[in-house]
């Protein structure tokens, strides 16, 4: 049941080296993250899977040192587009009429909608949008994860622009926004593998409005 495995995960602070996600659950993380839903279905990011451990050792030493950056089995980066581009957006467009073989007088009202709006907005306005697309994907994948009984952390603390560096993004039009380690918990060396979860009551999360 997928809230047993969301009760059971938790932000893993050490990863045990020694242990490697395997190819078949790796596969059906990032086919989750492929599937994730996305404004206009634009689906505005990209997904770096880095096993490298020379690029991962700089990318450590940029994300205040955090362990699970090398001692995870992969390390997901999600990029998101630096703006958005009349091509980005014909390319989506493009793509579902020829997968779907119909061509729709709404859709493409909707096409030129876009068309007329995105591309002429600040770039920062833009990429903020973007990747907050990639965060939905973040969301995805960390249950994703927790179903295939994968830990993973999910990470701000990096500077942005020298992983950007490092990865050559900003020559692929894409900008980082978040990170994640997948792997598996070291549970004799993390402080907070038992730790009781703490969440906000039901009461003071949600509100009715009937």
């Amino acid at each position: 049941m997928l809230l047993d495995k969301l009760e059971w995960r938790y932000a893993a602070k050490k990863m045990d080296p020694a242990k490697q996600v395997p190819a078949d659950k790796l596969e059906r993380i990032l086919e989750a993250i492929r599937l994730t839903p996305t404004s206009s279905g634009l689906q505005q990011f990209e997904v770096l899977v880095i096993t490298n451990k020379e690029i991962r050792e700089k990318i450590k030493a940029i994300a205040w040192n955090q362990a699970q950056v090398v001692d995870g089995s992969h390390l997901l980066v999600f990029a998101a587009w630096d703006t958005y581009t009349a091509e980005r957006i014909n390319e989506m467009f493009d793509r579902v009429n020829e997968e779907r073989g119909v061509h729709n007088e709404g859709w493409e009202n909707y096409r030129r909608m876009l068309l007329n709006t995105y591309p002429q907005r600040d770039p920062e306005v833009n990429f903020q949008h973007a990747a907050r697309q990639a965060y939905i994907a973040l969301g995805t994948a960390m249950a994703a994860a927790a179903f295939e009984e994968v830990d993973c952390t999910p990470m701000e603390g990096f500077d942005p622009d020298k992983l950007d560096e490092i990865l050559g993004l900003r020559a692929l039009g894409l900008r980082s926004a978040v990170i994640m380690p997948l792997g598996y918990r070291d549970a004799a060396g993390d402080w907070l593998v038992n730790l009781k979860k703490v969440r906000r009551s039901r009461d003071t999360m949600f509100r009715f409005i009937d």
